[in-house]
């Protein structure tokens, strides 16, 4: 969806008008030229809405500068984003997944250096440990807007009605599932992404393993593909969680979803509407094997973040616009906690002042700031493609078309293939 802008279109030449003076001689007043400059980004209805809200703010305190904007949800802005990155046709100002450094700017040439504008980008309310998850090379691409990790939510008020504690390693899962399932019910939910992230949280507390290496290459051997693939089996066929095809949102707030893994940026969007209908939602912890912390072998990295457009012609305008979204407090009022807590001091100042922080995301975000096992989230990760080939592979076994080895074998040489091109 575009806007287009709600005034008339720019003035395209300085418009002079002559004045006389008190000494005669004539005045010249020039009329400034208005810039355009784009935004875009990914959200659902409420994101939009704010989103909007805030770039009319902008430009109302800055009337030179003129905004248009795109916006969609997250499966078509990533498309379209795509397209746009290789015809060079990106906004000015994007909100991009922080896979995307490492896929687009690998050099850090991908996109535009936000320290050359520095001046009009506060960058000194931000640690210098969240600015370098935006650096690639020796330039700053992005900036993180909040800090995420996938996160376990439950629905306590279904598990209390089968006298169940809230679950805090796998075999509680396995244990409810075991209870539930005969009322159609599963003790855990989520989308593709929240599962493959699951099922390497899993893979690596049994196996001793990381995934990936510190240089990010797989580290991860056929044999410990196979725990994966082999959890996910177990888990459809236990009915700890449904299949990643049929995953449908609407059955956390029908009670047919016990809990779910998602986002913390997610929280009130998939369990708000659970929440509204009486539901008590609770953060659960990270899930773990009996001999592990919870947290360990779980990753964070930045929710979302802002980065300009290597192509732009109007940086300083790009810069501004990106000050604003990150630490202005029209801003900060208007997102609240949507997004996570935010990373700008002054945005969190906002907040506290305005008594904004509270909430399922809020505690979401607690639960991660307050864990010190949690790991750095390597970009390659979040690579669709090797998402893709994940839920091919765990569908090999599910449907008895090949073996656990025989899968992995494939998955293994799909990774290899991926990391290489």
């Amino acid at each position: 969806m575009m806007r287009r802008g709600w005034r008339a279109a720019a003035v395209s030449t300085a418009v002079c008008l002559l004045l006389t003076g008190c000494a005669g001689e004539t005045v010249v007043k020039k009329q400034h030229e208005q810039v355009e400059i784009t935004l875009s980004w990914w959200g659902n209805d409420a994101r939009n809405e704010y989103t909007i809200a805030a770039v009319e703010k902008f430009e109302e305190l800055n009337p030179d500068i003129r905004v248009n904007v795109s916006y969609s949800e997250w499966s078509g802005y990533e498309a379209r984003s795509r397209v746009q990155m290789v015809s060079d046709t990106e906004a000015d100002v994007m909100q991009i997944n922080f896979g995307w450094l490492a896929e687009y700017s690998p050099d850090g040439t991908g996109y535009y250096n936000i320290e050359d504008v520095a001046d009009l980008v506060d960058l000194s309310n931000f640690s210098p440990e969240m600015l370098d998850y935006g650096r690639r090379g020796e330039a700053l691409n992005a900036i993180p807007i909040a800090m995420n990790t996938e996160t376990v939510y439950i629905n306590k008020t279904l598990y209390d009605q089968y006298g169940l504690d809230v679950p805090e390693t796998w075999d509680d899962l396995r244990e409810a599932a075991k209870v539930m399932q005969a009322d159609g019910i599963y003790p855990m939910s989520g989308l593709t992404k929240s599962i493959w992230l699951y099922s390497i949280s899993y893979a690596e507390q049994v196996t001793g393993k990381t995934f990936l290496k510190e240089d990010g290459s797989l580290n991860f051997t056929v044999k410990e593909l196979e725990v994966m693939l082999d959890f996910y089996d177990r888990m459809v066929a236990e009915k700890v969680f449904p299949q990643v095809e049929y995953y449908d949102r609407l059955n956390i707030e029908k009670g047919i979803y016990a809990g779910g893994v998602a986002w913390v940026s997610d929280a009130v969007n998939y369990f708000g509407s659970a929440q509204e209908k009486g539901y008590e939602i609770v953060i659960a912890p990270y899930t773990a094997a009996d001999s592990k912390k919870s947290g360990e072998n779980w990753y964070a990295k930045p929710a979302t973040m802002y980065a300009i457009s290597k192509h732009t012609e109007h940086p300083e305008e790009a810069a501004i616009l990106l000050d604003f979204l990150l630490n202005s407090p029209e801003m900060a009022v208007l997102q609240g906690v949507e997004k996570g807590i935010p990373l700008s001091n002054a945005a969190q100042k906002t907040l506290k002042e305005n008594d904004m922080l509270s909430g399922l995301q809020y505690e979401a975000s607690l639960c991660m700031e307050g864990n010190t096992e949690l790991s750095q989230m390597d970009p390659f990760v979040e690579n669709e493609d090797l998402i893709d080939k994940f839920t091919e592979a765990c569908n090999l076994v599910v449907y008895d078309q090949a073996t656990l080895e025989e899968a992995a074998k494939t998955f293994y040489d799909n990774i290899k293939a991926i990391a290489s091109s």
